[in-house]
């Protein structure tokens, strides 16, 4: 990915970093820790390997995630955020998520919730 050289703000930039369907939901995932590459894959539905190592890339030469290969055989490499980027936009993350939370329960989206595990416990109001 290339940065431009001039930009509105710096949220302007950071947007540019992030865009896209999946940099965030990749972001999301390594808040769990070291996974490798097969791990992301099984748990990003909808996502090709393609993809997934085309935005960790981008993800890496932008200092939000870090790799480590293990030497042997099978080679493994693992992904992981980094403590000055990847850890510090799970901030910023962590809020669009209670955003969308909210906002599928305002509309109705009770059994998607349930169903990802984001909702216990919880009676949909009813109406009336």
């Amino acid at each position: 990915m290339k940065i431009r050289q001039t930009y509105t703000c710096p949220l302007e930039l950071v947007h540019d970093m992030l865009k896209g369907k999946w940099k965030p939901i990749i972001l999301w995932r390594l808040r769990l820790g070291k996974t490798p590459l097969a791990q992301l894959e099984r748990d990003i539905d909808g996502i090709t390997q393609k993809m997934l190592l085309e935005h960790l890339k981008e993800l890496c030469e932008l200092g939000f995630v870090s790799k480590q290969t293990s030497n042997g055989y099978p080679l493994r490499t693992d992904y992981f955020l980094t403590p000055t980027h990847g850890e510090k936009i799970l901030q910023a993350l962590q809020i669009m998520q209670e955003i969308g939370i909210d906002y599928m329960k305002e509309h109705g989206m009770h059994d998607v919730l349930r169903e990802k595990g984001l909702l216990k416990d919880e009676c949909p109001q009813k109406s009336g």
